[in-house]
This record gives structure tokens, C-alpha cells and sequence, in this order.
């Protein structure tokens, strides 16, 4: 099997400014999820993707060898995900000259997790049975239970079942992605129109390895957390 890392950051962002380039206990956000697709020795290569070139050579400087540069009109806000990764996973492809069977996508905001985990999300996908694996964390609020939405100007429930469900513990299990990691064969990454095929697995990650930034509070907890994590090892 041929296995393909993309890192995609763009340079843009407004929720938290600069957060991709900045330092987190002596080095850029970006640079964990370099190291730990590194330290996972699955990849054949590793590819990063943005459309800056700042965030581009600090990619190189954490040991990247394919640097993706981002056209324009994927650079955008209201830019999908997913075409992002089609374009860095082609011309890694054309770069390396590589036909890749397993296709890996690590989010720079979300560096709490660790290496057995990308190893797990993988192995899992390769193991069959399954077009792609997504990660996420057991619900907080549920759907079936305290998640309400508004209809006609009220609230309702969001999911209704035949029998109300009157403990959160009774309702279906539920999941928030936590953007952490995405795994696809190659047939669904380049086919697939959605990043839910009818045959999506969940690879199940604990909330303190989940936690995403996208704001300065979480950039504060997510610091604070790795931090902790780099002085316990």
C-alpha cells in the first residue's frame, strides 16, 4: 500500500490570525502535525498544501518535501475541504510520481492528537469493509435529547424518536467530528461526492485529544493542553 500525508493551512485566517505559524511551546502550530505524520512511519511521502508562501517554508523547515502551492480560488473562506485535498493529493502525485492507495488528511487546528491514533484511523480503513474513516469524540448534547432547532420561530427537538427519550443516556450514541484526522481508499477520495458515502467508519478519539481551535479560547486550551503533553513525556 502507497500512502499519501496532506497538511493543508491556509494563510488567511480571521477567527484566530496567524494561528497555523504560531508558536506553541517553542515551535509553529503546524509543525506537531508534520511530526506526528513523521513519527507514524506509514507515509511514502508527506505533502502541504497552502497558499502562503510563510506558512509554505515554515512547512520546509519542519521537514516537508512536497510543497503544494494553493491556487486562488481555493484559498477562499467559503473554499471547501475536501477540494483542497483533491488538488494537494494530484500534485503530489504528478511531484513524486507516486500512485497513492490510501489517502491521510491531518488538520493543523487540531494537534492533540497522537501518532497511534493516525496509525488506528489507517489501520481501520485498510482492514476493509469501509470507503473512508473520519474522527470524532461522543457527543456532549445529543440530538434526541438537549439539541433543539428552530422551526416556524420555536424550538423543537432536532431528532425525534417514537418513544421520547427521557435520559441522555438512552438516546443513540452520537458523535462530534473533531476535524482531527480523515482517512479515504483511493476510489472514494477521487469519486466520492460527499465525505459521507453510506460506507463512513468513525474512529473514535477522547475529548482531550479533540478539541479544534477555531477561536483564541481554544487556541489558549490547546496550548495549554500541549504543553502539559510535551512536559509529561
Amino acid at each position: 500500500m502507497k500512502r499519501l500525508c496532506s497538511i493543508c493551512a491556509r494563510g488567511g485566517s480571521k477567527g484566530v490570525v496567524g494561528k497555523n505559524l504560531r508558536e506553541v511551546d517553542g515551535k509553529p502550530l503546524l509543525a506537531y502535525s508534520i511530526e506526528q505524520a513523521q513519527k507514524s512511519g506509514l507515509f511514502d511521502a508527506i505533502a502541504f498544501s497552502s497558499d502562503s508562501d510563510d506558512i509554505l517554508n515554515a512547512a520546509r523547515d519542519a521537514g516537508v518535501k512536497y510543497l503544494i502551492k494553493r491556487p486562488a480560488e481555493l484559498a477562499t473562506d467559503t473554499a471547501a475541504k475536501i477540494p483542497v485535498i483533491r488538488h494537494c493529493a494530484e500534485e503530489a502525485e504528478k511531484m513524486s510520481g507516486i500512485r497513492f492507495d490510501t489517502f491521510v488528511d491531518l488538520d493543523c487546528t487540531s494537534p492533540l492528537r497522537d501518532v497511534q491514533d493516525i496509525i488506528n484511523a489507517v489501520e481501520m480503513l485498510e482492514a476493509g469493509g469501509c470507503d473512508n474513516v473520519i474522527t470524532g469524540m461522543p457527543a456532549r448534547r445529543s440530538p434526541y435529547f438537549n439539541l433543539v432547532e428552530l422551526k416556524d420561530g420555536f424550538v423543537e427537538l432536532s431528532k425525534k424518536l417514537e418513544r421520547p427519550v427521557v435520559r441522555r443516556q438512552d438516546a443513540p450514541q452520537c458523535y462530534d467530528l473533531n476535524a482531527s484526522i480523515y482517512v479515504w481508499n483511493r476510489e472514494s477520495f477521487f469519486h466520492s461526492q460527499s465525505l459521507f458515502t453510506g460506507k463512513t467508519k468513525i474512529y473514535v478519539m477522547p475529548e482531550e485529544r479533540s478539541l479544534d481551535i477555531d477561536t483564541q479560547f481554544d487556541f489558549e486550551i490547546v496550548t495549554s493542553l500541549l504543553r502539559k503533553k510535551n512536559e509529561a513525556r
